[in-house]
């Protein structure tokens, strides 16, 4: 299904021009137009799904594989140290198109590229509040 009003429902359809480094019958992976580093790329399935929390189990699997396959392809090209995967869901956690979608950021040894979080503590209350809720 697609939505008429995704703009990455419209490139992964080819109907607004992207730079293509890949596609299949299910994704089109792209250079990203706001790249945080020379390289960046999307992995965008061709139907819509608003985020990861709709996406059917097939298809997250077969993103990630993918996400591998490219990352791999890509590294010897761009002659990057690693690799970032990021996906995100929910404004909240920084989503703004709202199509799953997954970044691949090339990394380069002391980039600077501000990619993370301040690392807390896991508290022993919170560990078996959460533990005890999975049960």
């Amino acid at each position: 299904m697609k939505n008429e009003n995704c703009i990455f429902c419209k490139i992964a359809a080819g109907e607004i021009p992207s730079a293509t480094l890949y596609e299949d019958d299910d994704f089109r992976v792209i250079l990203d137009a706001s790249p945080a580093s020379k390289g960046h790329a999307l992995i965008i399935p061709k139907e819509h799904y608003r985020n990861l929390y709709d996406l059917d189990d097939a298809l997250a699997s077969k993103a990630l594989v993918l996400a591998k396959k490219m990352t791999l392809r890509l590294k010897d090209v761009l002659r990057c140290d690693g690799y970032n995967i990021v996906q995100n869901n929910e404004e909240a956690a920084g989503q703004t198109v709202f199509h799953f979608h997954m970044h691949m950021i090339p990394r380069h040894q002391d980039d600077k590229i501000g990619i993370g979080w301040k690392m807390g503590e896991l508290k022993e209350k919170d560990k078996e509040e959460i533990l005890n809720k999975l049960k």
